[in-house]
């Protein structure tokens, strides 16, 4: 059986999410404060981590600071504020798995926590640039709490955008990564690129941008608005 630390000061909340959390056969420790929260992860084995960010003795950043300073790659998934944007991006700095904001449905929860626990924990299977997340395994993209809707081609474009983060790469380096079986030709790597765009635009995606370099290729960029 999985263990999770629930770090939430809310009762209330608390206990909904701990019974869900075990009717999912997921062993649910509790902690309505940073120092319960270090002193539990001290004393036990724990599988992941859901984290509240206002705490009564402080910001759950200083727990997931602690948690990556020391080496850990538990997976530590972000509850917040939908107005807290400054400290989502703080805590996927410093190295959080995910977040979700509230209020959130039960099931969100529950997916987002398979997502994060049955992941592969290594840093080849999963990729990050600014808010957007891809999981290699699950062939999943997110940027921050959305969800993209894409093709192989698409997802395979913005794999390899993303492993270039703020580099151009050229549509020959595209054709040479992605033509394995002879489907892709020069001119489709631009109407993929526009798909991939559209995308974007109708998922509502603002933070991120993948821009044209005039004779050479595309560059993914953030957008800080």
């Amino acid at each position: 059986m999985r263990t999770l630390l629930l770090v939430e000061d809310d009762p209330v909340l608390s206990k909904s999410v701990a019974l869900n959390l075990e009717l999912e056969k997921w062993h649910t420790l509790h902690a309505s404060s940073l120092e319960l929260a270090f002193a539990l992860e001290a004393n036990h084995k724990l599988d992941g981590v859901i984290l509240d960010l206002g705490l009564p003795d402080g910001s759950g950043l200083s727990f997931l600071k602690a948690l990556r300073e020391r080496g850990s790659r538990i997976p530590v998934l972000i509850l917040t504020a939908q107005t807290d944007e400054d400290s989502v991006v703080k805590g996927l700095e410093l190295g959080a798995t995910d977040y979700i904001k509230k209020p959130f449905s039960m099931r969100e929860l529950i997916a987002r926590l398979r997502n994060s626990l049955y992941e592969p924990n290594q840093s080849e299977d999963k990729l990050r640039f600014g808010p957007l997340l891809i999981l290699r395994a699950s062939r999943t993209a997110h940027v921050g709490d959305i969800p993209l809707d894409l093709n192989r081609r698409e997802l395979d474009i913005l794999i390899h955008l993303t492993e270039r983060g703020g580099q151009v790469v050229t549509r020959e380096n595209l054709l040479l990564r992605l033509d394995s079986d002879g489907e892709i030709f020069d001119r489709t790597i631009d109407s993929h690129v526009s798909h991939l765009r559209a995308r974007f635009k109708k998922a509502g995606v603002t933070s991120l941008m993948i821009t044209s370099v005039y004779g050479i290729g595309y560059r993914l960029e953030e957008r800080h608005i």
